[in-house]
């Protein structure tokens, strides 16, 4: 398999976490979304949304959208560690989890928002920072708070990671990489380092990557 992504694509992060705990290789393709890869003609023949991360499988099956991916690596590799839980309500506890960070945060606060902000509607970086900044803060507030259950272990559901430990570490990376203040946050950081003492999750870290720069 190939995997097209970004060293500091979230959504890309989530599909790297998922395939290293599925203890699968692939080759990796750098997209530099910075410099504006994604609107070449080239990428957009493999992704008419110009976005990362796009999986090429070995039958030449091109999934998009990062959720859908990890769902379909753990639809097709049921290895352990399970991505969703076994029973219905721990799947959408999941589900819903992953999904504040996926379909909530990370929308407002990806790349091609910020250049937005700051290109056609002409803010500041300080005016953007603080955008950058509420959102986060909104859904993190959000994610503390649905962790208050006697389902969260040393993961957000019990002591395996799932899809929602997947989605909410590379969220917690920009955060800090943007300087956002998470100690209103503790559970959710207690979290995000833990999963982060697992290779899976360290390997697959951005500064790990072949075209960190």
């Amino acid at each position: 398999m190939t995997l097209y992504g970004y060293y500091r694509s979230s959504a890309s992060y989530r599909v790297r976490i998922a395939l290293n705990l599925k203890g699968l290789d692939v080759d990796q393709v750098a997209v530099n979304l910075a410099a504006g890869a994604q609107h070449g003609e080239d990428f957009q023949a493999l992704n008419a949304q110009r976005m990362v991360p796009v999986l090429e499988t070995d039958d030449g099956l091109r999934l998009t959208q990062s959720l859908a991916i990890c769902e379909y690596l753990d639809e097709c590799y049921p290895s352990t560690p399970a991505l969703l839980p076994a029973d219905a309500a721990g799947r959408a506890r999941v589900r819903g989890l992953a999904s504040l960070v996926a379909s909530e945060i990370h929308p407002l606060n990806n790349l091609r928002v910020l250049k937005y902000l700051v290109g056609e509607l002409e803010l500041d970086e300080r005016a953007k920072l603080d955008w950058y900044r509420h959102w986060v803060a909104e859904g993190f507030a959000a994610f503390e708070a649905m962790l208050e259950s006697e389902q969260t272990g040393q993961c957000c559901h019990g002591d395996t990671p799932t899809l929602a430990d997947i989605c909410l570490v590379p969220q917690v990376y920009n955060a800090k990489r943007f300087d956002c203040d998470l100690s209103a946050y503790p559970r959710l950081s207690a979290i995000a380092g833990h999963c982060l003492s697992l290779p899976a999750f360290e390997q697959a870290s951005p500064p790990r990557q072949p075209d960190a720069c």
